[in-house]
Parts: structure tokens; C-alpha cells; sequence
């Protein structure tokens, strides 16, 4: 417990006594957010490939996976929207199964992706990583409901048996806080690099989304443009690549919304960059018409 302190209060100082690094060390044009959301607008799988381009999320209890789902679509609504359930308690809120859509302009219109997000890794208390290669396969039906104490049996109801192409995911998506990183337990590392090595096996390609980047540094949290001139933000990120052996160039910093009434086009920057390298990389792995294995 005293290391858990002395770690989060090391972090805590080293963050506050450091001022923004004069240069970037990524440039963003912050002035980005409508050419990132007309490019958006224009996505669509090329014909004959899939119904929907999956994108599944997972990570530890509280990361927001998803309020990153919130936040996505709050970006394509152009306001705040909740179609995901979250909680801002730090334990688990997903229980089930479920596909996301993200609504495009009029009601009954929807992007050509969707998200599912399981529930969270910790412990004994945490998904089966089973289950999360399951998802992957697309072995999960709809609403199946995630048991921490055991994984789903191809007899159990909840097991799709012959999933075609349009149940499996197309990109697997890490989702871990920046305040998280440096404690990270070994049961949690352990399911990870399990469910990585999974997600190899199936050659289904990986990024990592790094959330609460506001709340792990006050220079961020005084403007979210600083979060590439953040040292300690970089930092974060070099702890999870190393951690994860996910390359830094497929992290992305994002601030999801929970608190704010409004739209930020900062934030709403950022959400868009994220999102727009998790679709590329997917329809990319679409495109190649991989063989899943099963």
C-alpha cells in the first residue's frame, strides 16, 4: 500500500514541477476538427467486405473504454451524447456483450463502424481473457453477460458457434488511464499480454488509447494543447509501449468527455485523430482479407 502512495505521489510531483516542453514533440493542427470529421463523414468500406468495420475495446476497470465510446459519438452528434453506460467510480460498469453503433447525421443513419467494450481486466473480479478472445473471433452473442468466474463454453447459450465475417474484430483497441500506468498489476499485465498474443495469433492489429490525460497532468488539464508538451504524458506512454510492446506510434492521448455540457474542438481533435488511425488500421486489416483462425 505505502508503494502504491510513494509511486503516486512521486508521479504527482514530478508532473507538477515540470513545465511544458518548449516544442511538440507531434504537431497537431488544432484547427483540424471539421476536415476531421468531413474525412469521417466520407469513410465507407468498399463494397463486397463487410457489413461494419469492429472495433473491440478492452482494458482495465475505469479507463473509459466506454466514455471513449461516449465521446465518439458525442464528436458525430456535435453534442454531448451517453449511448454507452459509464461510471466514474473506477469499478467495472460493462456486464454485457453489446454492439455500438454510432449515428451519422439523421436519426437511422450509422457509420460504417461499431464498437463493443468488455467488461474490465482486474483480478479474480475482471473479464476472462478467454472471453475476450472469443469477442475477437466473434464466438460472443449479443448480450451475452461477461462471468468473472468463468469464461463462456461452446455449450453455453451466449457462444456463437459459426460466426461469419462481419462478427469478428477488425482492430483490438487497448484503453488504459494515464494515472493507471505506472500500476498496473501483473494478474492485469498477465491477461493483457495474453489477450495481445491472441490477437497476434489471429493477426488482428492493435492500438492503445490513453485516457484521463488531464487529470494525470495539471499543464494538460490548464489546456489540453499541451498534452504533447507534456514530459510526463510522454512518459506515460513509453511506460505502456514498454509494458505493452504496443509502438508509441499506434498510443494515442485522448480526453474523453464526462463532466462538460458543451463540445470542446480540442478535445473533440484529439477523439478524431484516435479515431481515424483505429478506422485506417482496421479497414486496412479488411482489405487484406485475412483468414481468422478459429
Amino acid at each position: 500500500m505505502w508503494n502504491f502512495i510513494e509511486k503516486f505521489c512521486d508521479a504527482s510531483e514530478t508532473c507538477k514541477k515540470s513545465a511544458p516542453l518548449k516544442n511538440a514533440w507531434i504537431n497537431i493542427n488544432w484547427g483540424d476538427r471539421e476536415e476531421e470529421v468531413k474525412w469521417l463523414n466520407s469513410f465507407s468500406l468498399e463494397e463486397g467486405t463487410k457489413k461494419h468495420l469492429r472495433i473491440l475495446l478492452y482494458g482495465p476497470s475505469g479507463s473509459g473504454k466506454s466514455s471513449f465510446i461516449n465521446s465518439v459519438d458525442s464528436v458525430c452528434q456535435n453534442r454531448i451524447s451517453r449511448p454507452a453506460a459509464a461510471s466514474s467510480s473506477g469499478d467495472t460498469f460493462t456486464v454485457k456483450y453489446k454492439t455500438h453503433q454510432i449515428q451519422k447525421g439523421k436519426a437511422g443513419r450509422y457509420h460504417s463502424f461499431v464498437f463493443n467494450d468488455a467488461m474490465g481486466l482486474e483480478g479474480i473480479r475482471g473479464v476472462c481473457e478467454e472471453d475476450i478472445k472469443h469477442a475477437m473471433q466473434g464466438h460472443l452473442k449479443e448480450g451475452y453477460k461477461f462471468n468473472a468466474a468463468s469464461a463462456l463454453h461452446p455449450s453455453d447459450e451466449g457462444y456463437n458457434e459459426n460466426p461469419d465475417r462481419n462478427d469478428m474484430a477488425d482492430i483490438l483497441v487497448c484503453v488504459v488511464s494515464a494515472n493507471a500506468v505506472p500500476f498496473l498489476k501483473d494478474d492485469t499485465l498477465n491477461k493483457m499480454q495474453i489477450i495481445r498474443t491472441a490477437a497476434r495469433d489471429y493477426d488482428i492489429p492493435q492500438m492503445a488509447i490513453l485516457t484521463k490525460i488531464d487529470e494525470a497532468c495539471p499543464i494538460v488539464k490548464k489546456s489540453i494543447k499541451n498534452v504533447y508538451k507534456s514530459k510526463h504524458i510522454k512518459k506515460m506512454m513509453e511506460e505502456l509501449q514498454s509494458k505493452l510492446g504496443i509502438p508509441l506510434t499506434d498510443i494515442f492521448p485522448v480526453k474523453n468527455y464526462h463532466e462538460e455540457h458543451d463540445l470542446n474542438s480540442d478535445i473533440d481533435v484529439l477523439i478524431l485523430k484516435a479515431l481515424r488511425q483505429i478506422i485506417q488500421i482496421g479497414n486496412d486489416h479488411i482489405n487484406k482479407g485475412t483468414e481468422f483462425v478459429r
